[in-house]
């Protein structure tokens, strides 16, 4: 019988040099093998870790490096404002108002002319930033690599993490995996921006803006301090005098004398009614005096000049809507503030279309870095929430609440003049829900409450279908007193609404009042210090019965007993 011989192959040596050739691929592919992160051919912007190659992020011209808007509005500034309509771009700061316009080498900060190296550029859909010209205006650092076709934007954080090599050398790699290939290597003193941390790995961006990932063994993180340059405070600081004591005063056609006068005691602030806008050109009426400022300050008195849209939503959509002549008002105020040396400036917008709610606040915007670089104060009225377009939804409560150095709650008009039911102009439940509803969007050092001094007496008159007709009128203090004397109408507290009420009938007429007085006062400017507001104010001076400035002084000023 004949066997029949096989051959083996011996497979070994093939093993180990397969095995060897994987162990030098993975060796090569670990330790020598890079890769950029970034496109060579296209420019790249970084913001901290983010690298934006979408759109055209950047470009350069004559040596300088241009943003674009769009850019600047997304990561750095939700604010800037483009009027495309005017070719005007406005960006404003805590106390910088800047206006630039295309291809113009002179810009306006705070209302002054100042020349630039480099003008704004419209490419294609949308302008193109000097980006030296914002560096300073958004506390931010800038590298430029020009032969990169990159460049780098940080942030001045108030915390920074700080990446330091614990080994010799590392790689940092563009995914958080051994595996992944490298982007770029390091040396035991190369420095890192540190982000997050992933499954052991650092996400970690090198100084010219390369992005990866390296081990947690191989970093010391330390936390770094950036303290930011603090913001001087421009609110009225009221040392050992309490809460902030406010009062409108109506000037109806001219000034009147007020020497001779003496304000009541622990009054802080006097708001004349001055100034109107009276047209869409945004031409100002004033009906300013300097002997009233002069009488003011020589009586410690703070003057905060109310500034009116006459209540006009057609007026006011016209010159909100023109940055030229959001302009021309600013300027205008500016001049008034410093030629009758204004302390403040309070806003009295009312009835405004909610379509007009963004450039509201981009009026306000423009205005106050303005006014606090001159040291003007500046503070807003607004009305309590509710549904109404015109009357409260107009306001964005939180961005303006950010913006100026107070918001006045108008905590009174509950029920307005021409409501269909009576009721009381500011019950203590409905004026709390006002306060804590405003608390939500403003913090409540800058909320200062609007109180009421006077009242409304409500007519109730039946018709031939037997319904009421609803008619009103407002009352100061004193005629409500004297009404009720002439009617022999008796005041009894109403719990629910916190105020004395009365009634009287005349004819088929019945007549009813929520009273103002010093009960009422008393229960609202309480909650001046429940919520710890800025303060109050009263609208309107000359309305009032002496005795209110008593009750407004023990409560506002006087600390509590221990």
């Amino acid at each position: 019988m004949k066997l029949q011989s096989t051959t083996k192959t011996n497979t070994f040596p093939v093993t180990i040099f397969l095995f060897i050739v994987l162990i030098s691929c993975f060796i090569f592919f670990t330790y020598f093998y890079m890769v950029s992160p970034l496109p060579e051919d296209i420019p790249a912007l970084i913001i901290e870790n983010t690298v934006l190659l979408d759109e055209t992020p950047f470009i350069i011209e004559h040596d300088h490096v241009l943003l674009s808007y769009n850019i600047i509005k997304e990561y750095l500034d939700p604010y800037i404002f483009w009027d495309a309509a005017e070719d005007i771009i406005t960006i404003t700061t805590y106390n910088k108002t800047v206006k630039l316009s295309t291809e113009s080498l002179t810009a306006m900060i705070n209302a002054k002319p100042v020349e630039i190296s480099f003008p704004v550029k419209t490419v294609i859909t949308q302008p193109y930033i000097p980006i030296r010209l914002v560096e300073d205006l958004y506390d931010i650092k800038v590298e430029i690599i020009p032969e990169e076709n990159r460049v780098i934007i940080d942030k001045n954080l108030s915390l920074r993490k700080i990446g330091k090599l614990t080994t010799e050398h590392s790689i940092i790699r563009l995914s958080p995996t051994l595996f992944s290939p490298g982007v770029a290597r390091l040396d035991k003193y190369d420095e890192l921006y540190v982000y997050s941390n992933e499954n052991g790995w650092f996400q970690v961006r090198t100084k010219d803006g390369l992005i990866g990932y390296i081990p947690e063994k191989n970093l010391e993180v330390v936390e770094v301090i950036e303290t930011p340059e603090k913001k001087p405070s421009n609110m009225r600081q009221n040392p050992g005098r309490g809460k902030l004591n406010m009062v409108w005063d109506y000037i109806h056609r001219v000034t009147p004398d007020m020497s001779g006068q003496i304000p009541p005691r622990g009054l802080d602030i006097i708001s004349p009614t001055w100034f109107s806008i009276v047209n869409g050109q945004g031409e100002i009426e004033s009906k300013a005096d300097i002997s009233y400022i002069e009488w003011a300050h020589e009586n410690n008195l703070a003057v905060w000049a109310l500034i009116k849209n006459n209540f006009d939503p057609d007026i006011t959509h016209e010159f909100l809507s023109s940055s030229e002549t959001r302009d021309k008002i600013i300027r205008q105020i500016l001049m008034y503030a410093e030629l009758f040396r204004l302390d403040g400036i309070n806003l009295d917008f009312e009835n405004v279309y909610y379509e007009d709610k963004d450039m509201l606040v981009q009026f306000v915007r423009e205005l106050t870095p303005i006014l606090r670089e001159a040291g003007i104060l500046v503070s807003m009225d607004v009305t309590a929430k509710s549904s109404s377009l015109n009357w409260s939804l107009c306001y964005d409560r939180k961005e303006l609440g950010k913006v100026v150095d107070y918001i006045m709650l108008m905590a009174y008009d509950e029920h307005w003049a021409t409501s269909p039911v009576s009721g009381s102009v500011a019950s203590i439940g409905w004026v709390e829900n006002s306060i804590v509803t405003l608390l939500e969007d403003v913090p409540p050092q800058k909320v200062i409450l609007g109180l009421p001094f006077y009242t409304r007496e409500w007519e109730e008159t039946p018709n031939e279908n037997g319904d009421y007709i609803v008619t009103s009128r407002a009352l100061s203090m004193a005629q409500v007193k004297q009404i009720l004397e002439t009617n022999k109408a008796q005041p009894i507290w109403d719990e629910k609404t916190g105020q004395n009420f009365a009634f009287y009938k005349k004819g088929d007429s019945i007549f009813k009042i929520w009273l103002e007085d010093e009960q009422s006062i008393k229960l609202k400017a309480e909650l001046v210090k429940k919520y710890n507001l800025a303060g109050t104010a009263a609208w309107r001076k000359g309305f009032e019965e002496p005795e209110i400035w008593d009750v407004l002084f023990n409560t506002l000023k006087v600390p509590p007993k221990i």
